[in-house]
């Protein structure tokens, strides 16, 4: 019996837990937030910080664990790597080659080293580099540190001065102390997941992301992409390239992008992890193909199998159900038209809690299906007025 050690435990690593056990494993789950929803699910809590490399290894040793598997945060992935490192187990990359990946500054320069589509960047490590930085890439540019992700601590500047004021804040805000200052592409947003074998990719899925008050947090993501399947390819190859290029271990690539005017794909950010918000869910409703056992499997070094053949995407979405200001909560409004088409919900909201910062909160998670490809490019864009949080 496989004895996995799931370094989280939030609400989005349920799926993967919940995989885990159906597999007839043994799982523990860690981190520093008892009050999860995923420690529910597992076998055993562990009490540690999942972002401490140190301290996943010593949870892992406790728990006598076969193997690990990040959740739905880089930080868990990059001490992932660490602890399959020390401790020989398989399913995953090099400490060296995840801080490649999970490292936008790292990501920056492999990318750019090796050709594949992206926004020209320049990694900064002191405020004194921003301006050398503006100058090279031009105005306006977008500001993030390294290591967080979820859109936290990125900024867009239109001058040379708020380019300074945001690299401090972002400084500030990386684990790394590093940043990274990129060219501002235009275009529509986009997600695009994949499970690589052999180094080769065997199944992905992309999406259209929309976004609510934040221009870098992602609240909803629609199947089917409107995306063109040339798009696609040349995303994909890049993708292929650098599984080539990394020798990448088995299991889940997952990216963002942006596709410009000209159909030309702008890949922004990487990692070797489930996507947040059950993402993965989106893709089992979408597709059939069960994404979290997948995952768990590959992360656990053990081989994993993807029908052929698979039916048609289903035209749906994963929206995020979040408040357009602060206030209380008063209750969660589905319009009437929309509300039963909903399959499959998560909500942990309750009237009464406050809303302190509406960009962030998200009170529940939603699967809506939209039965066509028309009524979806119809109702997705608007889903944040049809499912409403209402707040006094």
């Amino acid at each position: 019996m496989t004895r996995l050690l799931i370094a989280g435990g939030g609400h989005s690593d349920v799926p993967l837990i919940k995989a885990a056990r159906n597999l007839g494993w043994t799982v523990a789950t860690a981190g520093n937030r008892p009050d999860e929803p995923g420690h529910r699910y597992s076998h055993l809590f562990l009490h540690c910080d999942y972002s401490d490399p140190q301290a996943v290894l010593a949870a892992a040793i406790q728990f006598r664990a076969d193997a690990v598997c990040a959740c739905c945060n880089d930080f868990s992935a990059v001490s992932c790597a660490f602890v399959a490192a020390e401790l020989q187990m398989p399913g995953h990359d090099s400490p060296e080659i995840c801080g490649i990946i999970h490292h936008k500054d790292r990501w920056r320069q492999f990318s750019r080293q090796v050709g594949l589509p992206g926004p020209r960047a320049v990694g900064c490590t002191d405020v004194s580099d921003v301006t050398a930085a503006v100058t090279e890439l031009g105005l306006p540019v977008i500001v993030k540190p390294v290591d967080l992700t979820g859109g936290k601590g990125i900024q867009t500047a239109h001058t040379l001065e708020a380019a300074i004021a945001a690299a401090q804040a972002a400084l500030v805000a990386s684990r790394a102390g590093r940043i990274v200052v990129e060219e501002f592409v235009t275009g529509t947003r986009h997600g695009l997941t994949c499970l690589l074998q052999g180094q080769q990719v065997v199944f992905s899925f992309a999406d259209d992301e929309y976004y609510h008050l934040s221009p870098y947090r992602v609240s909803a993501a629609s199947s089917i992409t409107s995306c063109t399947p040339e798009t696609l390819a040349e995303v994909l190859q890049a993708v292929q390239h650098t599984a080539t290029q990394l020798q990448l271990q088995d299991g889940i690539f997952h990216l963002q992008f942006i596709r410009r005017s000209d159909g030309r794909p702008a890949i922004l950010d990487v990692c070797r992890r489930a996507p947040g918000d059950l993402y993965v869910d989106l893709v089992r409703h979408a597709t059939t193909v069960p994404y979290a056992e997948l995952i768990v499997k590959a992360a656990a070094g053990l081989p994993f199998h993807v029908p052929r053949t698979l039916p048609p995407q289903r035209c749906i979405t994963r929206h995020c159900l979040m408040a357009d200001h602060c206030g209380i909560l008063q209750e969660i409004q589905f319009d009437a038209e929309i509300q039963p088409r909903i399959f499959d919900r998560t909500i942990w909201g309750k009237p009464g809690e406050p809303v302190t910062d509406p960009g962030l909160q998200k009170f529940g998670i939603v699967f809506v299906d939209h039965g066509s490809f028309q009524q979806l490019r119809s109702e997705a864009p608007r889903l944040q007025q049809l499912l409403r949080c209402r707040v006094t």
